[in-house]
């Protein structure tokens, strides 16, 4: 019986090794030879890139107050090892073509950015130099106020490329787009001084309030109120403002006095003029009937020292009245 069981021990065993013999053979011959991988030179996996597109579209948020802020660019080897001698790159700016392109691919309308509201600070080229992986950074200064400054009512679309390289260039890192907003910053009203007025209520609302002051207080609680108590002048009602110096005006922003719907401000003009004489108009638009800090963007750029806030209806009223009015 002892003898039965180790024969059939036996059997089995040699079963098991000549089966994994032929496994490991079939595994070894199936292998050799039948894979042949291609020559793939280091240079395929080597190519010049912009870290600054890794990321996609960048937004930079600027206020007419920084003085030429700017945008950082450059470019880097990636690849085996370091590379073995100096690497010469040049940049670019997109066209309109790159920017439709990039608004058709993200359902997007941002603008190109003028010519003339950017500057490269220096030549737009740049060397990765030998054993080194990252070219010096460079920058493109935006102009965010003065004649250059671009419209302040749009966002837009700065594409910076690699124009060209000694070595390839990565395609899909090859453009850093950069997504440019100008925040208006108000303009200081501590020198200003109100040279003219259509009317205004010096007793009725008590002494804070009322007069024509009070819509440059920085205080959206108090306002200024067009006559009621006595005689009730109506439309057009204005303030005309003297801010002291001559500014470049790009838009103006007001105010409603909170919590009084009737004889909000509803269709206005912004006059500017240099001599309190001739004036040039600035905006003609309508504002909502609401609390909110509202903005307007004048279609250009005006340059005056006077300013004049005409109103020519209200709503629900032909009174007016008014918490704050700023330029910018």
């Amino acid at each position: 019986m002892v003898n039965v069981f180790i024969f059939k021990f036996k059997t089995m065993l040699i079963i098991r090794l000549i089966t994994t013999s032929f496994i490991l053979c079939l595994l070894f011959t199936g292998c050799k030879d039948d894979i042949n991988l291609p020559d793939q030179p280091l240079s395929n996996y080597v190519s010049v890139y912009m870290p600054q597109a890794a990321n996609g579209p960048v937004s930079y948020n600027f206020t007419t107050s920084d003085t030429l802020p700017g945008i950082i660019y450059g470019a880097c080897y990636g690849g085996f090892g370091y590379p073995e001698e100096d690497i010469r790159i040049s940049f670019k700016t997109g066209n309109e073509a790159v920017v439709d392109s990039f608004n058709a691919a993200n359902n997007s309308n941002y603008v190109l950015l003028p010519a003339k509201s950017y500057k490269f600070e220096e030549e737009p080229e740049g060397i990765i130099k030998k054993g080194q992986l990252a070219a010096m950074p460079s920058k493109v200064r935006i102009s965010t106020s003065g004649e250059n400054a671009p419209d302040l009512s749009k966002t837009y679309l700065l594409p910076i490329s690699i124009k060209s390289s000694s070595v390839k260039v990565n395609e899909k890192l090859r453009t850093h787009f950069c997504i440019v907003n100008i925040i208006p910053t108000f303009f200081n009203r501590s020198s200003w001084t109100i040279t003219d007025l259509s009317s205004q209520e010096s007793n009725g609302e008590g002494p804070n309030n009322g007069k024509a002051i009070f819509a440059l207080d920085g205080n959206i609680n108090s306002f200024w109120h067009t006559q009621w108590q006595g005689a009730q002048p109506g439309p057009p009602h204005h303030l005309t403002i003297d801010m002291g110096e001559t500014k470049r005006v790009s838009g103006a922003a007001v105010v409603p006095r909170q919590g009084v719907n009737s004889g909000r401000p509803k269709d206005v003009q912004v006059f500017l003029s240099e001599d309190n004489s001739t004036w040039q108009l600035a905006y003609t638009g309508s504002l909502a009937n609401d609390g909110a800090t509202q903005k307007v963007f004048f279609r250009n750029a005006v340059q005056g020292r006077y300013v004049k806030l005409q109103i020519n209806t209200a709503y629900s009223s032909n009174m007016v009245h008014l918490a704050e009015f700023y330029l910018f």
